[in-house]
C-alpha cells in the first residue's frame, strides 16, 4: 500500500520526475504525457460521478480505480526480472469493460447520427472523459512506438473510451436525450 507522508519533495523542480522503477525522466517524456492524460481522464470521470448514482456510479468508481492501475503500469518501464513485480493491467480488466459495454449497449436506442457531447450533465462529463481517454490512448500508442509497454494498457484505454461513450448515452436516458449531429445544419 502507498503511504504518503510528505506532499512536496522538490525533486522535480528542475523539470524531471521519478518513474515507478526509480529512474528519472524529463516531465515532457512521452511516458509522463501518457500517464498524465490517464490521470486527467480519471479526474473527468470524477466530475461525471457528481451526477451519477447506482449501477453507473459503481461502474465509474471501478474505472477510477482501474485508471490508477493503468497509470501505475505506464509509469513503470518494462524490465526483465524486476526486484518487485510491478502492477500491470490484466486481460480480465479489459474483458470486464467489454462485458459492461455489451450490457449497456443492449439497452440503448439505435443511433441515427453521430452524437454531440451534451444532453444531461453526466453525459456531457462522460463525453469529456471519453475524449481525454482517447488522447491518453494516442499518447500511450506513441510511447509504445518508442519503447516496450504492456499492450493491455492500450487495449484498456481503447475499450474505456467505448464504454464512456455508451455510459454517456445511458446517462442520456438510454439515448433518448442524445444530442445528434445534423450535418450542414448551420450553413
Amino acid at each position: 500500500m502507498v503511504k504518503l507522508t510528505k506532499i512536496y519533495t522538490r525533486t522535480g523542480d528542475r523539470g524531471d520526475t521519478g518513474l515507478g522503477d526509480g529512474s528519472r525522466v524529463p516531465k515532457y517524456d512521452p511516458r509522463v504525457a501518457a500517464y498524465g492524460s490517464v490521470d486527467e481522464a480519471n479526474a473527468a470521470v470524477g466530475l461525471a460521478r457528481l451526477h451519477t448514482q447506482g449501477e453507473l456510479d459503481a461502474m465509474l468508481a471501478r474505472i477510477q480505480n482501474d485508471l490508477f492501475d493503468v497509470g501505475a503500469d505506464l509509469c513503470t518501464p518494462e524490465q526483465d526480472n524486476p526486484s518487485y513485480p510491478p502492477l500491470r493491467v490484466t486481460q480480465a480488466q479489459v474483458e470486464r469493460l467489454e462485458r459492461e459495454i455489451d450490457a449497456l449497449n443492449a439497452r440503448l436506442a439505435t443511433l441515427r447520427s453521430f452524437v454531440l457531447p451534451g444532453g444531461t450533465p453526466a453525459a456531457a462529463y462522460l463525453h469529456l472523459a471519453r475524449t481525454i481517454t482517447r488522447r491518453a490512448e494516442r499518447e500511450t500508442a506513441l510511447l509504445a512506438s518508442r519503447e516496450p509497454i504492456n499492450p493491455l494498457t492500450l487495449s484498456y484505454l481503447n475499450r474505456l473510451s467505448d464504454l464512456l461513450f455508451v455510459c454517456a448515452r445511458h446517462a442520456n436516458g438510454d439515448g433518448a436525450l442524445d444530442v445528434l449531429w445534423e450535418p450542414g445544419a448551420n450553413r
